[in-house]
């Protein structure tokens, strides 16, 4: 197998090898940036369900809507149903959000 970094003085080695280090450790400082912003956005989701509990419940049932709708689709996917009558629950509620 040719490898190009055999062409490669040792200085340009160094370079490229110094370079994947930054661009490793640029991605582990985003990977976790990325982490702490969803762990925010997890805590804050879950002190506003807390907060409203009337909320919470409707998201639920929406959630289960959405489930039971997709699991209707299927079933009308393997039965060979051509045109599909699925509708996205959500977009009762937030028409145009797509």
């Amino acid at each position: 197998m040719y490898n190009d970094d055999d062409d490669l003085s040792f200085e340009e080695q160094l370079q490229l090898t110094e370079s994947q280090i930054r661009r490793r450790h640029q991605q582990r400082i985003f990977m976790r940036r990325n982490a702490e912003l969803l762990q925010q956005e997890l805590e804050l989701e879950a002190e506003l369900l807390e907060e409203n509990p009337e909320l919470n419940q409707v998201i639920h049932e929406l959630n289960t809507l959405e489930i039971q709708t997709g699991q209707q689709g299927l079933k009308d996917a393997i039965q060979g149903e051509s045109s599909p009558k699925h509708r996205n629950v959500w977009d009762s509620f937030f028409p145009g959000l797509k």
